[in-house]
């Protein structure tokens, strides 16, 4: 691991302007994600500032009757808060799915929205890789890509995005609060915080500009219905996505579906939705329309119908 400073944040403020002060600063909380990427050489910053002393830890009713989540609260105190367990299930669900005990209790809600691949090719720097050295190329295109993304894809990568949470998130359409450096917010809906890769380098993969701090993730008002969140993996713990979904089930029929392990950015969209009452095949295959599978992940296609009709099987009870 490089040298690197350090500095305590007290207020949201002083750490965006901690940030501006020093070239190559980035925030901490958990870390769970980002020391394994400076143990790895991959990140390499100058400065650290740590976020988790700026009061950003509460969970608060809004206005509207949604839900307020503070970017440091931790991930297990958000799966069992009783207002997310009866309101928010999908996202409860999906918290408990990702990772462990022991990795939960330190992640944050601000850190699991920004978690970078877990692509093999990503953590091995003699590897090219656009995430890690945009206009490099993509290793994993031509090499091992049975647990990558098959649709979502720009031309340039093919990693699927890690994040449980915010499958959830996507479908509950969540919204990301933004603290900038001039001290004003900005609220970015979660369908476009995560970017897609571009056609020829990949390098911003979060709506984020430098120096920006995530406050608060909102949810709107509940809308009930019967929530589900299903993971398909290679072990029953500690282990990504294949393929996830996190439905949102309503009593006539209809509902919302997002997909975890086959995108390079949580998946949903309108023609996904409006397949619903079609059953799994119709929603599977809105969802997958644009899907440029590998020979190796080609199974993923077949895997999220039934997952998909796994879902809707236990809904109809």
């Amino acid at each position: 691991m490089r040298a690197f400073t350090y500095e305590r944040a007290k207020t949201p403020q002083g750490a965006v302007l901690a940030f501006a002060r020093t070239v190559g600063s980035r925030f901490i909380a958990g870390g769970t994600n980002l020391l394994d990427l400076m143990k790895h050489d991959i990140e390499r910053p100058v400065h650290l500032i740590d976020v988790n002393h700026v009061g950003l830890d509460r969970i608060e009713k809004t206005n509207e009757g949604g839900l307020r989540i503070g970017a440091l609260v931790r991930n297990t105190d958000l799966a069992a808060h009783p207002r997310v367990k009866r309101d928010y299930a999908v996202l409860s669900r999906a918290l408990v799915a990702g990772a462990s005990g022991q990795l939960r209790n330190m992640a944050t809600t601000g850190g699991n929205l920004m978690q970078r691949t877990r692509c093999p090719y990503f953590y091995d720097i003699n590897m090219p890789c656009n995430k890690r050295n945009p206009g490099s190329g993509c290793a994993a295109m031509g090499g091992i890509s049975r647990k990558h993304a098959v649709v979502g894809i720009g031309g340039n990568c093919i990693c699927p995005f890690p994040s449980d949470m915010s499958v959830a998130l996507r479908v509950l359409d969540a919204v990301v609060e933004v603290l900038r450096p001039s001290g004003t917010m900005r609220s970015i809906p979660i369908a476009d915080f995560h970017m897609l890769p571009g056609i020829t380098e990949t390098v911003n993969e979060f709506a984020l500009k430098p120096g920006e701090l995530i406050r608060a993730v909102t949810l709107p008002r509940p809308m009930g219905g019967k929530h589900y969140y299903r993971k398909v993996r290679d072990r029953s713990s500690y282990a990504f996505a294949l393929v996830s979904v996190a439905a949102i089930v309503c009593p006539d029929g209809s509902g919302r579906v997002a997909l975890g392990g086959v995108g390079t950015v949580p998946w949903r969209n309108n023609a996904g939705d409006a397949a619903f009452r079609s059953g799994a095949k119709a929603v599977a295959d809105a969802l997958l329309a644009d899907a440029t599978p590998t020979e190796q992940n080609r199974y993923k296609v077949a895997l999220t119908e039934r997952t998909i009709a796994a879902v809707l099987a236990e809904a109809k009870g």
